[in-house]
């Protein structure tokens, strides 16, 4: 695990801790070619540059959040907007993370990718990679 994530991760109150250590060795493991860093003071996984999936703290608990998570047609991940395809779900407890759920999910971010490392030059416009 990246050392800054595991700094993240350490900031966190107790429960949310368990949360972002369990998302990031889960994600690690589903993701090994995966680059991970903090990225706008949030831990991010990019595959060949495009984020693809990361986690937050947020007022309703941590966020973990697909970037193209839109397309992957899971009733458990929330699409908050219709611009971009980033879908999420909410954690508050390690024992609300169905595991297979998150395995199934990490393939999918694999195999459905939009652009979003152009997405500046692109002027907004989203291209699907994959």
């Amino acid at each position: 695990m990246h050392p800054d994530i595991v700094n993240y991760n350490q900031q966190q109150e107790p429960d949310h801790r368990a949360v972002c250590d369990l998302l990031a060795r889960a994600i690690d493991k589903g993701l090994p070619e995966a680059e991970s860093k903090i990225w706008h003071r949030h831990p991010v996984w990019f595959l060949d540059g495009n984020p693809t999936v990361g986690y937050s703290k947020q007022k309703p608990g941590i966020r973990l959040m697909f970037w193209s998570g839109a397309d992957f047609d899971e009733d458990e991940l929330n699409v908050l907007g219709k611009k971009f395809k980033d879908a999420s779900v909410f954690f508050n407890h390690a024992s609300e993370i169905r595991t297979s759920d998150l395995q199934r999910w990490l393939e999918k971010a694999q195999e459905i990718q939009w652009d979003y490392r152009n997405l500046a030059r692109r002027k907004g416009r989203l291209e699907r990679l994959k």
